[in-house]
């Protein structure tokens, strides 16, 4: 079963998942009187063709039942960047309601390299655990983060993180990338055979966009999990119609442009 269900966030080992959990992480600073509906970004979810959809379990309490096309990927864990403290995020939603939620994967974020991963180390095993049982994958977002980590972005830290959620049964480690081609290649074999999903990061100008999207395939990830520069997007079905082009169908970033033409 829970390959399976792997398989059904995978469009030939490739996927795409929008993320829309910022109002925790980031508070209402990413939205504008557009974005800050959940429903805009959901219907994103459901014409763009997303391979999942990330949130957290209010919203998908009070909307994802008008669009379950669209498989859900509930987090498991959240905080606000309100308090200047070393990073920790611990579990506000159960493996249950997540189920009862209609939940086809779920996500929880590691901050290795904080003074308090440990206990994100203990949640985070027994959420893999728990959720295997059910027969549903668990995604990391795996951040090296905390007053010990320097250059947090650097390859070598990036790895470190890709390993430490493989060595906890992660099936899917979010990460971010820094730009290197050639250094991803490592962080993707640190990730075994965990299937490797680069961050969006913050709003970037299309071509640049999709070409860190390139990049990222060719080093072996096997997609994106992008939020931002999809419904922050003038035109955010296009923006999903090229980068669909790139990861799915093997187009050329110039290809990819022409969906904006």
């Amino acid at each position: 079963m829970l390959n399976r269900q792997i398989q059904k966030i995978l469009t030939n080992n490739r996927s795409i998942i929008l993320a829309y959990d910022h109002g925790m992480e980031h508070g209402p600073v990413d939205f504008n009187l557009k974005n800050v509906d959940p429903n805009y970004v959901l219907d994103i979810a459901e014409k763009g063709k997303f391979s999942a959809i990330a949130l957290h379990h209010g919203i998908a309490e009070k909307y994802y039942s008008n669009i379950n096309k669209v498989p859900l990927l509930i987090k498991l864990n959240g905080k606000t960047n309100i308090p200047k403290i070393e990073p920790i995020s611990t579990q506000i939603c159960s493996i249950k309601r997540a189920v009862s939620l209609g939940a086809d994967a779920v996500g929880y974020t590691i901050y290795s390299g904080s003074t308090f991963e440990r206990n994100m180390f203990k949640e985070f095993s027994s959420i893999v655990e728990e959720a295997h049982d059910y027969g549903i994958p668990v995604i990391a977002w795996a951040y090296p983060r905390g007053k010990y980590v320097k250059e947090a972005h650097s390859n070598k830290m990036t790895a470190y993180a890709a390993r430490v959620a493989l060595e906890f049964g992660a099936d899917f480690i979010k990460l971010f990338y820094n730009g290197d081609e050639e250094g991803f290649k490592w962080v993707v074999k640190s990730a075994g055979k965990a299937r490797v999903l680069a961050a969006g990061g913050s709003k970037a100008r299309e071509p640049e966009f999709l070409k860190r999207t390139k990049e990222i395939l060719r080093a072996g990830g096997c997609g994106l999990a992008v939020g931002r520069n999809v419904w922050q997007h003038e035109n955010p079905l296009k923006m999903a119609k090229a980068i669909r082009s790139i990861v799915f169908e093997n187009r050329s970033v110039d290809d990819a442009l022409k969906s904006f033409n």
